[in-house]
């Protein structure tokens, strides 16, 4: 497959192998709940949220004399990467609430200049989500050249790796070879003893958090992530932040949009999340939506001759998955190297294909030859996945992830009693993937750090019209979840594209890619409610 294409995509947004996302909420960094139930922005890492579902409310608009230097700093440029591209370094205070007083961070930022012609309109800020993608990285290899050249010919494209994230002070958790134990560990546990090695490793992975990654990790929030955008739009000399988020990166920018309402400017949310969710109901909608895709894939494929899955109906070619699944929980399958496939890996590449039906292909091939005893394939997808390079390194997303997702919501679960008690509704959201992705999300019940966050309506009173794009068989963030988030926004449109796949921006519909162009570029958002193929 091609592999670039898939970690465009699936980069963006974690789901399986213990790093399912627990959700994510604007609640977490600077904000408080007041009697009224609406959250307040303070200016630093704030209080914890108690109960209840508050509306974020913006930090005040000035800037406060302790942040000035800051916003005032001189980013000094220097050649990297490909040819075009430069890369600076940017300090951002690591705890707002002490700000010059306390330890500083040291944030990556990359750009590449409007190539012209035409009048340059400024910056435009990309992040392609996780959370624990490389905005760097997705800048250099694909938003610096594959945006659309008239974008790309009026706007600086600019990425700031986030707070903890790749080249940004990054969190770290484990070895590459514990990593490897990590992503084998069986999901599914069918007895006591097994259960037992699953929460060991949940236990082992946050106390490797810990120990690593040290203060950091407790200020890896989005809000925090949010307010060090704004210092960089400030230090670029833009009046208003113009920014494209996917997956991940929409609850981002939805959040800059509620602390800053007045200095968000055009922001594309693609594949967007609903800030309001709890972690529990997040985690249970995605596994819904994992089961949407792999129908819409199992659909596809027994009415081809060459489908592993069989030629009968679309359900039984999930029981023939799950089958698989069962047999290789028994019996792992040779890879070629030391690793086998066993479940887990063999349901993280399943996984990783639902994020782009272009994958689908890949995907058969590689099922066929696991069915035939050879388990390369599926593996291959699961280390793409998991950015696992061919010398066994791991980058910092999968510790990222959980490190940012842990911080913002309270965990779904208490342990595995609560676990076992919702596994009837998770099953029922997917008879195929429900019993891992329950499991999985007990990911962050062993957490270090406690959360600051709490789920939180975004609204964004004041800003200028933001365009969210939701797509109707997105696997990762449901449809559903781009309905949500457009209705709590002031000022938002709903630009749905119907088919499959995670997000919609350059992925092949001419529809969607002329909208959002044309929004970038005039200003001009899609009428509400407008819908592409």
């Amino acid at each position: 497959m091609d592999t670039s294409r898939l970690l465009r995509t699936s980069g963006t947004f974690l789901a399986f192998a213990g790093l399912l996302i627990s959700g994510c909420s604007s609640g977490s960094g600077d904000a408080d709940i007041a009697e009224s139930g609406t959250s307040s922005a303070g200016p630093g890492s704030g209080q914890r949220r108690t109960g209840g579902t508050g509306v974020l409310r913006p930090l005040p608009a000035a800037i406060p004399a302790a942040l000035a230097p800051y916003y005032e700093q001189k980013l000094r440029w220097r050649r990297c990467g490909a040819e075009g591209f430069e890369c600076a370094t940017m300090k951002a205070p690591l705890d707002y609430d002490r700000p010059g007083a306390g330890e500083d961070l040291e944030l990556a930022v990359s750009r590449v200049k409007a190539t012209g012609p035409g009048r340059r309109i400024g910056s435009l800020l990309v992040n392609p989500g996780g959370p624990g993608g490389s905005a760097i990285g997705y800048l250099q290899n694909w938003a610096g050249i594959g945006y659309p050249a008239p974008v790309r010919a009026r706007y600086d494209m600019v990425a700031v790796d986030p707070r903890g994230v790749a080249g940004s002070e990054p969190v770290g958790c484990l070895s590459d070879k514990e990593m490897d134990s990590y992503t084998q560990v069986d999901q599914t546990p069918d007895d006591p003893g097994e259960v037992k090695r699953l929460v060991s490793a949940y236990k082992k992975f946050a106390k490797g958090c810990r120990d690593r990654s040290g203060d950091v990790l407790g200020h890896v929030s989005t809000v925090e992530a949010a307010r060090d955008m704004d210092v960089l739009r400030g230090v670029l000399g833009d009046e208003k932040l113009t920014y494209v988020g996917a997956s991940y990166g929409t609850y981002l920018g939805a959040t800059y949009a509620g602390l800053y309402p007045g200095r968000a400017g055009r922001l594309v949310l693609d594949g967007a999340m609903d800030p309001s969710l709890t972690s529990l109901r997040m985690n249970r909608d995605q596994t819904a939506g994992f089961d949407t895709a792999f129908t819409a894939f199992a659909e596809d494929c027994v009415r081809r001759d060459d489908c592993p899955l069989g030629t009968g109906s679309g359900q039984d070619a999930g029981e023939r998955l799950q089958a698989f699944f069962r047999k290789v929980d028994a019996d792992p399958l040779p890879t070629g190297e030391r690793r086998e496939l066993g479940e887990s890996l063999a349901t993280t590449a399943v996984v990783a294909a639902m994020y782009d039906e272009g994958s689908w292909a890949q995907l058969r091939n590689a099922l066929q030859a696991a069915m035939d005893g050879d388990g390369a394939g599926l593996l291959g997808l699961a280390d793409a996945y998991y950015e696992r390079d061919s010398e066994g390194s791991y980058a910092n997303l999968m510790f990222a992830n959980p490190a940012v997702n842990c911080l913002d919501l309270p965990a779904s679960f208490g342990g595995p009693a609560d676990v076992r008690r919702e596994l009837p509704s998770f099953r029922k959201a997917s008879s195929v993937f429900g019993t891992g992705f329950a499991w999985a999300a007990m990911n962050c019940t062993y957490w270090p750090v406690k959360p600051t966050g709490a789920p939180q309506r975004i609204e964004a009173k004041g800003a200028d019209p933001i365009v969210v794009v939701g797509t109707s068989r997105d696997p990762a963030t449901p449809y559903v979840w781009a309905q949500g988030l457009a209705g709590q926004l002031s000022s938002a449109s709903l630009l749905t594209y119907e088919g499959d796949g995670h997000t919609a921006y350059g992925r092949g519909s001419d529809c969607i890619d002329t909208a959002i162009n044309t929004y970038l570029l005039a200003g001009k958002a899609p009428e509400k409610g407008k819908k592409c193929r």
